[in-house]
């Protein structure tokens, strides 16, 4: 019974921060704030995690769990090139409209501390491009696509698909364009970022 309670406790305290991290962003939010939308004072909040780095952590990690299954299984697939990019783009984007604290939390954590990161990250288990890489080569011998650096061609799928997550608050305010609007934008690039990609080296 108390490791039910212990567990549902955890549970509603990790939901509310999520909401609170997705709402304020990891600097501004406050572990007052975290404990108000749990519904419980901040001492018990405490008991659990003790900042609230650890507590965006443990949310990273839960949900990074899902994330590098699912992407490595589009690197490794079968699937013909094209076909991949687009499962590439849906995956990356359809992950960050879930949980759009990511990006900058990945990229804080790689600046701030790289190794740790990486090896909580991945588990000394990071998704492996190469079989994409070497789909890539043979669809240029092909003649399938144009000659392109595969390196090159993979930083495009990743930078296409993170960024707009990452400059959010600039698009929006340049654009002048609420958080509804940018979501929908976000929604057409589930397809878009591939249709231009694949437009951009095919033949």
């Amino acid at each position: 019974m108390v490791n039910n309670e212990h567990s549902s406790t955890e549970a509603r305290i990790l939901a509310a921060a999520k909401r609170v991290f997705v709402k304020n962003g990891m600097a501004g939010a406050r572990m007052q704030d975290i404990a108000d939308e749990a519904g419980i004072n901040k001492a018990l909040l405490h008991y659990y995690f003790r900042n609230k780095e650890l507590l965006f952590e443990k949310i990273f990690l839960e949900s990074a769990a899902d994330f590098w299954p699912q992407l490595t299984a589009v690197l490794e697939s079968d699937a013909p090139l094209f076909k991949k990019i687009e499962s590439f783009s849906e995956v990356y984007i359809d992950k960050f409209v879930a949980d759009p604290y990511l990006p900058l939390f990945v990229l804080s954590e790689m600046n701030r501390r790289p190794r740790q990161f990486f090896k909580k990250m991945f588990g000394g288990n990071p998704p492996n491009p190469q079989k994409l890489l070497v789909q890539i080569e043979e669809q240029v011998k092909a003649g399938v696509i144009r000659p392109v650096d595969p390196v090159q061609l993979i930083i495009n799928m990743i930078s296409l698909t993170v960024f707009p997550f990452v400059g959010k608050p600039m698009f929006m305010a340049v654009m002048n364009i609420s958080e509804a609007d940018f979501e929908k934008q976000i929604r057409v690039r589930r397809k878009e970022v591939a249709h231009f990609i694949i437009e951009s080296i095919k033949k």
